[in-house]
């Protein structure tokens, strides 16, 4: 059955991360069974020959959501004009319904390598903000940021919820909503993730992330996407359900990628979660 989005969606349903090694298994998937597909635009952009066939025919296939790796917001190097206008490029070519980033920074006189944090201070906000609006202006739409997972908070001012709900309204941008990265950052940094998804502005939501983790002490969450999503980070999705209503979500996997039949079967939980909150607010 075909998912409609919802007002104020990109897309609907329940959705999966595209890789490369998944092209030729989500060629023989049967229809109904993902609503949408997610990449990020740098491994893809450029590509031709089998590859880009393929990449083709599932851009054609499945509602395409684009989540970047490299726009480093939060830098101070300059923006990335060069790759901002390929990405715009892109996004064009295979019909995305969405552009996404993560809040968080990966340059500084080269490519760093890693997504660092960006200090919740309020010059930091004001500075990505207007950093943000300038893709906007650019691109000629909304962008949505993704709360990310971090390790350290330097020059700390505000909480990371303060820090979040500002930059939204500042620059007027969507949020790419991270459950997961909510569950590792509370244990990590010691915070309550039911507070702080009651802060979220639920209208800026333009879809959901969900993911596994690793385990390192326990006190201590690393955001892999390497492993299954565990209960409680099912429970969180659960809840986000609940407080802002059927979202919707596409599952993560980056490494120690099963079958697709396995996942699949995470998707499957997502649409049962979905369904479950869809019926509870009948």
């Amino acid at each position: 059955m075909k998912r409609i989005p919802r007002a104020g969606f990109p897309v609907a349903g329940a959705g999966l991360g595209l890789r490369r090694a998944l092209l030729g298994s989500l060629e023989g998937l049967e229809p109904g069974r993902l609503d949408f597909i997610e990449l990020s635009p740098e491994n893809w952009i450029g590509l031709g020959g089998r590859w880009g066939r393929q990449l083709r025919a599932c851009t054609e296939r499945y509602p395409l959501v684009c989540h970047g790796l490299s726009l480093s917001i939060g830098s101070p190097e300059p923006l990335d004009w060069g790759l901002i206008g390929a990405v715009r490029d892109f996004l064009r070519q295979h019909g995305a319904r969405c552009y996404s980033e993560h809040l968080s920074y990966c340059s500084d006189h080269g490519h760093l390598y890693d997504l660092l944090p960006i200090p919740f201070t309020e010059q930091a906000l004001r500075y990505t903000a207007d950093r943000i609006r300038q893709v906007q202006d650019f691109l000629g739409e909304r962008i949505a940021l993704e709360n990310v997972s971090y390790y350290a908070a330097p020059h700390q001012e505000m909480s990371e919820s303060e820090f979040l709900c500002g930059l939204l309204a500042e620059a007027d941008c969507q949020l790419l909503l991270d459950v997961n990265n909510i569950y590792v950052n509370a244990i990590n940094h010691g915070y309550d993730p039911l507070a702080f998804l009651d802060a979220i502005p639920g209208e800026r939501v333009a879809y959901v992330h969900i993911a596994g983790h690793y385990e390192e002490a326990e006190d201590l969450r690393v955001d892999s996407h390497g492993s299954e999503v565990i209960d409680p980070v099912w429970r969180l999705l659960a809840r986000a359900y609940q407080r802002f209503g059927v979202m919707p979500t596409l599952l993560e996997r980056d490494f120690n990628i099963p079958s697709l039949a396995g996942l699949m079967a995470e998707v499957d939980h997502i649409r049962m979660l979905q369904a479950a909150a869809a019926g509870s607010e009948g």
